[in-house]
């Protein structure tokens, strides 16, 4: 019988239309972890696969994460039948003389960041795990969090995993140091930047943690804090005004932007609007907030992201260890049940009685100045023209923040090899080898900046070359400019999107003088030298490089630059095949004046590296 790793996904043939369907959905995505609990209820282990931290850190986190999910369902009043295992594990795990005790935190510690979860499970469900408890299990779980909280957390969205354990205790009635939850607060505020967007603490960094991080955890606070009016107002407007710009990051179908680390998170991209909901916060109209959620966790039921025996995978549409973040142990994807938190609402909540609407179609680009994008709607796709966060830091950090170009439906590629030139996918960016094998991209800017819907960026990819990248919107193209001045002769190569190919070659390539293009049986993806000059090829990628699909082509177009200054214009885009296709690829865009394209940004350029970057308390 032939394995079909679709049938592996706990949502697959899930209609999720319904609250009942939704919470068949979180139940089936637990049901797989049972037998991976211990004997003692305090971890759960589910590969040989390594983090950065220890083990028992990240038996917590398969232990914890889940509890993202079924703390909502028992608080909305869903059945759950293993609350006795949750206690016996908090008991367990917090005992210092238990074998599965979880460690004593002594520093920053991933510990900081699972027992959030269970902070926030103490104050939504206390008579589950808290009251059930003996005293001795009660002093040692009190005692624990007391202790791992009197620590600094990470200078980003982890301030919030303080303040959520402090909301549990709280509803214990433990005694805390309350000034540490409001320094806290205080410092969250420093990551504001305005209009509804926040940056990821001091680093320049504004990705999906931004809505299902802290946002999320905002609007928890907003539901759950007692006597802070002024701060829970002011969260519940910033997440309002949010709402509008993020519906530009998903998709009709329900797919979301790929774009920054930790996307193996996968439906926490959707935990912003159930949050919305629970915090009663009707930034849109209902119908729109259920649509986003629904069709989200719809499209996530129909990618491969499971192994056999139902366990959700590392990786991102499939399982993938490339694609991966240091700290992304077996258990970490299971904060996708961030996305259930709407579970701990009636049923006649108007989230959930209202009927779907579908995603308001925008013609116009959507420049996002925080971000640093202008947003494009293409059939079945959302499309980021980028002017290159700086996260370097980051594994494949490059590939992750600063292509020019990101996409729901294509996602994006990192590279194997970083020693392969002529084997780089290169989608989405141009790449550059002054030896033929080793090769430089973008991965921080100088200069960042947005006028109108137009980027510019001046970057460096060594420290004697010296690039300028204008993109520019053309729905369903867009446009790279890019003006390189070298010392020396350098090799180039630059990429379009990378599409699906089939096993069996049934696709059909063409290469060419000035252009490349692949065409499979759903989609089409071209790239075109508006100077005519450049070799096309239609490039086979390294197997797993791409987040969505594990075999892809990429149009790339292929050239040496010569010493002095290059002037590089190229169009590129990606579509569903249809009619429309065929109408846009007859109808390529021209190139633009570059010399009205300086003038623009001399005259209204917006410095967005000045903007990345929250003022701090």
């Amino acid at each position: 019988m032939t394995y079909d790793p679709l049938s592996a996904n706990p949502l697959f043939g899930n209609t999720l239309k319904t609250r009942a369907d939704v919470e068949t959905g979180l139940n089936d995505l637990f049901a797989p972890l049972l037998p991976y609990f211990s004997a003692g209820g305090a971890r759960v282990r589910l590969d040989a696969a390594a983090a950065h931290f220890d083990r028992a850190a990240a038996d917590l986190e398969g232990f914890a994460r889940p509890l993202w999910g079924l703390t909502p369902l028992a608080a909305g009043g869903g059945t759950f039948e293993h609350w006795d295992l949750y206690r016996r594990g908090l008991a367990n795990g917090t005992d210092p003389e238990h074998p599965e005790y979880w460690g004593t935190v002594k520093s920053t510690d991933q510990r900081m960041v699972e027992l959030a979860a269970i902070g926030f499970t103490l104050r939504m469900v206390p008579h589950l795990v808290w009251e059930p408890l003996p005293q001795k299990a009660k002093d040692n779980l009190a005692a624990y969090l007391k202790h791992a909280r009197q620590f600094d957390y990470a200078d980003n969205n982890w301030k919030f995993f303080r303040i959520l354990v402090d909301l549990g205790l709280e509803e214990c009635g433990v005694e805390f140091d309350r000034s540490l939850t409001d320094k806290y607060l205080e410092e969250l505020d420093g990551f504001y930047l305005g209009e509804g967007w926040y940056c990821d603490g001091i680093v320049r960094r504004i990705d999906h943690y931004i809505p299902f991080a802290m946002h999320f955890y905002g609007l928890i606070y907003a539901t759950l804090a007692r006597g802070d009016e002024e701060r829970v107002a002011r969260y519940k407007e910033r997440a309002a005004l949010f709402a509008k710009d993020l519906t530009s990051w998903f998709d009709e179908d329900g797919g979301v932007l790929a774009f920054g680390r930790s996307l193996t998170y996968r439906f926490a991209c959707g935990g912003f609007w159930g949050a919305l909901a629970f915090a009663d916060v009707e930034a849109l109209p209902w119908g729109e907030i259920k649509g986003h959620f629904m069709r989200h966790l719809r499209w996530w039921a129909k990618q491969p992201i499971a192994n056999r025996d139902g366990i959700l995978s590392i990786g991102y549409g499939y399982p993938n260890l490339f694609m991966s973040e240091n700290y992304n142990s077996a258990g970490s994807p299971y904060w996708a049940l961030k996305a259930f938190l709407p579970l701990a609402l009636a049923a006649d909540h108007p989230f959930w009685t209202a009927e779907e609407t579908p995603a308001v179609k925008r013609i116009e680009p959507l420049p996002l100045k925080h971000p640093g994008m202008v947003m494009m709607q293409t059939p079945g796709n959302v499309v980021a023209l980028s002017s290159g966060q700086q996260n370097y830091q980051m594994r494949f950090g490059a590939e992750k923040y600063a292509k020019f170009v990101y996409s729901s439906r294509y996602g994006f590629s990192v590279e194997s090899d970083e020693r392969g030139y002529e084997n780089a996918a290169f989608d989405g960016i141009i790449g550059f080898s002054d030896d033929g094998r080793h090769y430089r991209v973008r991965e921080s800017n100088e200069v960042a900046q947005i006028a109108g819907d137009t980027l510019f960026a001046r970057w460096k990819p060594w420290a004697d070359v010296s690039v300028e990248t204008w993109l520019l919107p053309a729905n369903p193209w867009h446009i790279r400019v890019h003006r390189i001045i070298t010392p020396r002769v350098l090799k180039a190569s630059e990429g379009g999107f990378a599409i699906g190919r089939a096993d069996l070659n049934s696709d059909t390539y063409e290469d060419g003088t000035g252009r490349a293009l692949a065409r499979s049986k759903t989609d089409v993806s071209t790239i075109l030298d508006l100077a005519g000059k450049r070799a096309g090829r239609a490039h086979k990628a390294f197997p797993n490089t791409n987040l969505i699909v594990a075999k892809t082509i990429v149009p790339q177009l292929r050239g040496d630059i010569p010493v002095g200054t290059t002037v590089l214009v190229t169009a590129a885009m990606a579509l569903p095949v249809s009619a429309f296709a065929d109408a846009a690829l007859a109808k390529p865009p021209q190139a633009p004046d570059l010399a009205r394209l300086e003038a623009l940004f001399a005259r209204e350029g917006i410095d967005v590296s000045a903007i990345l970057v929250a003022e701090r308390f």
